[in-house]
């Protein structure tokens, strides 16, 4: 599809894995669909942390991406004024606590004073940037998918989305854990990799490679924009 991005993971991979890939015939396309809905994923301060290198602000937000992420924030923003311009449906998700740590199995993995990630801190609230709109649902979930226990299969179902483009943090987490169940129920996806970011590296470009072989497809901004407009003049396959 027009819009695909550059394989900013081509030097993560052997020669090995590019047989692979090229034999397995992995990577194919799916395109747009007719109704798409746009999920930002996760635009809080604990995970946004401060606009400079992620090094230098770990003491105040070690689970913040830093420079890059707010580089994903820009972004995600311009993207989503372009949704609404195209009456796409916005939704948003915050991750947040309620006294579930204890049996969450991912917060076992990391040490952190989980204060600022309760319910009701303003660190787990979403950036004062972003500015939802009323008829902007925000999900709240304790785990990583945006699927896991909450309603958002059920908004999805009562929109009649058929597509499910994904920006936000991180990459190779809560992002990741969302487009795998997107995908899992059967809806196109679309990763937007300059709208995404993580705290590493190599997490980042792995994710964007498993997600292109396997689940949806991997584009930027301009690509997803293109289609918005599409969608506007009635020509929904412009991008595709």
């Amino acid at each position: 599809m027009s819009g695909q991005v550059s394989p900013i993971w081509e030097n993560i991979l052997t020669e090995e894995d590019r047989i692979v890939i090229r034999k397995g015939k992995y990577g194919q396309p799916r395109g747009y669909g007719k109704r798409p809905v746009l999920i930002c994923i996760d635009l809080q301060p604990n995970y946004i942390g401060a606009d400079m290198p992620i090094v230098e602000q770990l003491e105040e937000w070690p689970s913040g991406g830093g420079a890059r992420a707010w580089e994903g924030v820009r972004n995600i923003l311009s993207l989503r004024d372009a949704a609404r311009e195209a009456n796409v449906p916005v939704f948003y998700t915050r991750n947040v606590q309620n006294g579930t740590a204890l049996f969450d199995n991912f917060a076992g993995k990391r040490v952190r004073d989980n204060r600022k990630f309760m319910d009701g801190h303003p660190c787990s609230a979403l950036l004062p940037c972003v500015q939802p709109r009323p008829e902007e649902p925000i999900i709240s979930k304790s785990y990583a998918s945006a699927f896991y226990g909450t309603p958002l299969q059920s908004y999805l179902n009562t929109l009649g989305i058929d597509t499910v483009i994904i920006v936000g943090g991180s990459t190779s987490g809560c992002c990741r854990a969302t487009a795998v169940d997107a995908a899992s129920r059967s809806y196109r996806l679309i990763y937007v990799e300059d709208c995404l970011f993580d705290r590493i590296e190599v997490s980042h470009k792995a994710s964007l490679l498993d997600i292109w072989m396997k689940y949806g497809d991997v584009v930027n901004s301009d690509s997803v924009k293109k289609y918005f407009l599409g969608l506007s003049t009635g020509d929904a396959g412009v991008a595709r």
